[in-house]
């Protein structure tokens, strides 16, 4: 099976799910899913909803013209349209827009991912609450037997309720109280005792050594880190520089063969530079480990997709 449209596309480098994806998506109870991806836009679904992303106006309208189509031809019809600008600068980021729907309804929603319930808010900000492109990466954490996780950058902590669900503890850490906040309302989205889980607003590379002194060890460890972000005191994190640091930081705290998932959207690294960031770090530590990185999701061409590995410690 196929997972993209057989319809020829006007350009090569598009691609639109097609039908048997979009019946096996609502199988899994699944409607926070890619609908479309290019290189200038991308379209995703949640629940009713659609979020055109886009880095130029005309990518935006040939995305647009091609979901009414799409639409149509699924038997699909969308509650409302945001649109949301890609810039070149985090600096000129702003919140998705209403293009088309009720200006009335609330913006807050709540869309599905393999039956989990995620809570969606397109004025929070410039993302509405949930990656998409990791849903293999959270099933995992689901099937694995997780027992303590640790969610580094953790955001709306959709990774820690996977893993509640699976009935670990889990300790949650994002700079944003905000978002932290959003979290614990997806653990109440799904019924789960907030009681195990602890939210933490603090930097993760303070937060690491301060783990690390008081002896605590996990068996699953999250490392999705921003491109660039501002830390405590002003200190600056850059993927690229750093990543190996929070690695190294991370490492202390792993349980013996725990899983440690490395990812990043910075364009600028591949999965081969995240497994040689991984061995130099493991290297420095005298520790050794297997790599692996789940399949492709039906939805979205690996292109397109965030750059994953996971590390399983020997």
């Amino acid at each position: 099976m196929k997972p993209f449209s057989e319809r020829p596309p006007r350009d090569p480098h598009q691609h639109w799910i097609d039908g048997p994806t979009l019946a096996a998506l609502a199988a899994a109870q699944t409607d926070a899913h890619r609908i479309f991806s290019s290189a200038d836009a991308w379209i995703e679904r949640f629940g009713d909803d659609r979020l055109v992303s886009f880095k130029t106006d005309a990518a935006r309208d040939e995305a647009l013209a091609g979901l009414a189509s799409w639409e149509i031809e699924r038997g699909l019809k969308h509650r409302r349209i945001f649109s949301k600008f890609i810039p070149l600068k985090n600096a000129e980021r702003i919140a998705p827009a209403l293009i088309d729907g009720p200006a009335n309804l609330p913006l807050e929603t709540v869309a599905r991912e393999n039956g989990v319930r995620f809570g969606l808010d397109f004025a929070a900000g410039y993302s509405a609450g949930l990656f998409i492109d990791q849903r293999a990466n959270r099933e995992l954490v689901r099937r694995s037997g997780v027992r303590r996780m640790l969610n580094t950058f953790a955001y709306t902590c959709s990774f820690s309720v996977a893993a509640a669900l699976a009935g670990a503890e889990t300790v949650s850490i994002d700079l944003s109280k905000k978002s932290l906040d959003r979290g614990r309302a997806n653990f109440a989205l799904n019924s789960l005792d907030l009681a195990p889980h602890r939210f933490l607003a603090d930097d993760v590379l303070d937060v690491l050594p301060r783990l690390a002194r008081r002896g605590e060890k996990f068996d699953c460890i999250i490392l999705d880190p921003p491109t660039f972000s501002r830390g405590n005191k002003g200190r600056r994190f850059q993927v690229e520089r750093d990543f190996e640091s929070l690695l190294a930081a991370a490492l202390e705290v792993a349980a013996p063969r725990a899983r440690i998932l490395l990812s990043t959207n910075c364009t600028r690294l591949a999965r081969r530079d995240l497994e040689r960031i991984a061995r130099f770090a493991l290297k420095l530590q005298r520790r050794a480990a297997d790599f692996h990185s789940e399949p492709a999701l039906p939805d979205i061409p690996p292109e397109f997709a965030a750059q994953t590995l996971w590390l399983t410690l020997k």
